[in-house]
């Protein structure tokens, strides 16, 4: 192509990209598919169906949504009819999602459904239960177009499965529309003597909205004489429900049944019943509940910023103090918007101006709103004071922040040039459902909050951090492009001895590494050959041996043995506490990166250069 007597061959690009995408190649296959459709001609319906297919097999982030574009490009640009294989293989993907993360692709499942209307295409009974389970998940239920569905299916002699009621269930459950619950409960129990835990759930969940605890509580108890024990969501369900009720005997009782079972977690109820102790100020209850919490719990910053809401509320300004040092003092929990205001609010009431003055100083470095009260009380105070106002704080990158940047960029963390302003901006991205990085997230989202776009600050519940978010750009970062992507490509710098502290290794580790099943651990690394020999012998500068293996794009460093215990002792005190026991050197591996598990360091080099092996001697 990059000569000047090319001409572009159609059905040449054709042969090639289908080529490639039957190897699932997706993204050289959609290079080739772009160019066709650069060249103002439109690719032949088996590239449609095989890159479709390609981005299916793969489980990178993004591939389903690539997927359903080309796929409805098929019928739009191509005016192809795809087969009814490539239907189904589309709505398999969505329903294989969790509940919450395929909310967003109903839109997209009825556009298939659609076409295999128009197309006059069987539909399959899993079809219409994948739709009504699609429709189940949402916000608002569109009652109508669940009822029409289950009659389309009922014309056609399709049965209601019993994953299919459940979804009816589910719905009713959001709707509190308990006459179609009953109804469909009975249904359920005539085709299924055991009936799926998470039904028992929803039928709780029904009376609730109708006012009935202690049906609900009779669900519960029924669920516990039919499966013989009770899951941890109804657990979590029947305590949510009778503390929302104020049965506060009730919920205690049922708390301890739920601690003496052994079942985990047991963190969202504990929430629950301080919620409703807090609500009847009933703050000794608060008090012994979050001690309680953390003698079965990990740490939660959740519950530590009820317990220090309780100690403002009844005055306990010094216990508060002590509990929000403690907060700040561990990485794992932190500070957020809610603990800062609260006890800034606890100052200004007792007019520890002092101290309230290097709070909102805090919060101002953090770039935390302060509520708008408290904002007029530290007006009013601050005018009292004969000092000038204070100047804006500038921003600058603490030594921590700096560190743990340069880990996060070996683990592959992205930095992207604003052309507009011409500086550089992070892009951090972290695997969705992977324990460690939805850790990692919400401690990363609070170290660099002060540095984040605006449209990337949350509110302060943890559980909404995207799994993608942004700092602003900023001449300080422009160093960190200098460094690690000279001229757009990802390099490793030539000073980075001088960068591989302990707290780089655990970020790096953290971010972009994996502990296999044996206890060995791994770092991935996307560099040249001679930058990952530099790396190595750095590594070995400080006593610690690894031996290096390639694996199509990128490299993995492997700590093997007791090396992986010397990598351990060094990083360990920069880990997350909550962290430390999915990561630790030896021992059981509690999950990690598909396809780590196979690489052996102790294979030579394919030819073909799709995995290679040497040690750090090797020149």
């Amino acid at each position: 192509m990059q000569q000047n007597w090319f001409k572009f061959d159609f059905a040449l690009a054709t042969k090639l990209a289908d080529y490639i995408g039957k190897m699932r190649k997706y993204l050289k296959c959609r290079e080739i598919f772009n160019d066709i459709i650069d060249q103002g001609l439109i690719p032949s319906e088996s590239t449609f169906h095989i890159l479709t297919v390609a981005y299916l097999s793969s489980s990178s982030h993004n591939c389903l949504e690539e997927a359903c574009s080309i796929f409805n490009r098929m019928i739009q640009l191509g005016g192809y009819k795809p087969r009814l294989s490539l239907h189904n293989s589309l709505f398999r993907a969505f329903v294989s999602k969790t509940g919450g993360s395929c909310k967003h692709h109903l839109k997209q499942a009825e556009f298939i459904f659609h076409s295999l209307t128009t197309s006059g295409l069987e539909i399959h009974k899993d079809i219409y239960g994948g739709l009504i389970w699609l429709h189940s998940y949402q916000d608002e239920i569109d009652k109508k177009r669940v009822e029409s569905l289950r009659k389309e299916m009922h014309s056609k002699g399709i049965e209601e499965s019993t994953e299919v009621l459940v979804s009816v269930l589910r719905s009713c459950s959001k709707e509190g529309d308990i006459d179609e619950a009953e109804k469909t409960w009975i249904k359920l129990l005539s085709c299924n003597n055991n009936p799926p835990n998470q039904a028992f759930v929803y039928l709780m969940e029904v009376y609730s909205h109708d006012g009935q605890p202690m049906k609900s509580l009779a669900v519960f108890r029924g669920m516990k004489e039919q499966v013989g024990s009770a899951s941890v969501t109804a657990y979590y369900k029947i305590i949510e429900v009778l503390c929302k009720a104020r049965k506060t005997e009730l919920a205690e009782s049922l708390m301890t049944e739920f601690i003496n079972s052994g079942l985990k977690p047991l963190m969202p109820s504990f929430i629950g019943l301080m919620e409703m102790y807090s609500d009847l100020n009933l703050h000794d209850k608060v008090e012994s509940t979050f001690f309680k919490c953390l003698e079965n719990c990990r740490p939660n910053r959740t519950v530590y910023n009820m317990y220090l809401d309780s100690l403002v509320h009844i005055s306990n300004l010094e216990k508060a103090e002590e509990i929000f040092n403690e907060m700040y003092g561990n990485e794992a929990i932190g500070v957020n918007t809610r603990s800062c205001n609260t006890i800034l609010r606890g100052y200004l009431a007792c007019e520890q101006n002092v101290k309230a003055e290097k709070i909102y100083d805090l919060m101002c470095q953090k770039k935390f709103d302060i509520e708008s009260l408290l904002m007029e009380k530290l007006d009013y105070m601050l005018s009292l004071r004969w000092e000038v106002v204070k100047k804006p704080i500038s921003m600058k990158l603490s030594k921590e922040q700096r560190e743990t940047l340069v880990g996060l960029l070996l683990g592959g963390l992205q930095i992207e040039v604003d052309e507009e302003k011409k500086n550089h901006f992070f892009h951090f991205v972290f695997k969705e459902n992977f324990g460690i990085h939805s850790v990692l997230k919400r401690h990363i989202h609070d170290q660099f909050r002060e540095w984040l776009a605006c449209t990337d600050k949350l509110a302060d519940d943890e559980d909404d951090i995207p799994c993608q978010f942004s700092t602003i750009s900023h001449s300080h970062f422009n160093f960190y492009a200098e460094q690690f992507r000279a001229q757009g490509q990802p390099v490793i710098p030539k000073l980075i001895h001088r960068w591989l502290s302990p707290r780089v290794l655990a970020y790096w580790y953290m971010y972009g590494g994996h502990r296999t099943s044996t206890g060995d651990i791994l770092l991935k690394l996307k560099a040249s050959k001679e930058e990952v020999q530099r790396i190595v012998k750095t590594l070995k500068a400080i006593s610690l041996d690894s031996r290096v293996k390639r694996m199509n794009r990128v490299f993995w460093i492997g700590f093997l043995g007791s090396n992986a215990t010397s990598f351990w002792k060094l990083a360990e005190p920069f880990i997350l506490d909550d962290l430390k026991d999915s990561l630790e050197a030896g021992g059981k591996s509690t999950g990690g990166d598909v396809g780590t598990e196979n690489i052996d360091f102790d294979i030579e080099s394919d030819s073909d250069g799709k995995s290679s092996e040497y040690s750090d001697n090797d020149n």
